[in-house]
């Protein structure tokens, strides 16, 4: 079977249950922007073998991979789609702990940078926000799973602490702001 379908020729796009809605729909752009998000993770991965949060930046890419799926899927739809659940949300949460517990609380707004990987990460963080965006203007106009917002803003707290620790591993300061 070829990927080239031609049944997005005309602007929209199917749902697992056979619907079909313009590819400019808010749900299009939420599960695209979870999308690029784990592309940006993999890109992270990519470049840094040896980072400090490989296993759980791996592990998050599986569970993006679940939020797209949730997302892509009205809350009542007709096929059974796995959804985010709450020991998702702990999983991070439970993370974020432990970082907040190894480093140093902030005292003022600090700029992204330092390490390559630690940048990315911002990178990703900046898009984690934006799919969080995405996915709450969704919400407006249809029921969206309460745990998938959460776990958004959960991952979105995570992005920026996982940049903190790998520059912190890697001996990279950080700049803070002076505005």
């Amino acid at each position: 079977m070829s990927i080239v379908t031609k049944t997005g020729d005309d602007g929209e796009t199917g749902l697992a249950d056979g619907s079909r809605l313009p590819k400019s729909d808010s749900r299009f752009h939420a599960v695209g922007t979870v999308d690029e998000l784990n592309a940006v993770i993999g890109e992270v991965l990519a470049e840094d073998k040896a980072m400090p949060e490989r296993q759980h930046l791996e592990r998050l890419q599986h569970l993006l991979f679940r939020l797209g799926a949730d997302l892509s899927m009205p809350l009542d739809g007709k096929v059974a789609t796995k959804r985010i659940e709450e020991g998702h949300i702990q999983e991070i949460e439970t993370r974020i702990s432990e970082i907040e517990a190894e480093i140093i609380p902030l005292s003022q707004f600090i700029l992204p940078g330092g390490t390559l990987a630690a940048s990315r990460l911002h990178v990703a963080r900046t898009v984690c926000r934006r799919a969080e965006r995405w996915a709450v203007t969704l919400s407006e106009f249809e029921p969206v799973s309460k745990r998938a917002l959460t776990f958004l803003n959960r991952v979105g707290d995570y992005l920026f602490l996982a940049a903190r620790r790998t520059n912190r591993a890697a001996g990279a300061a950080e700049v803070q702001t002076t505005y």
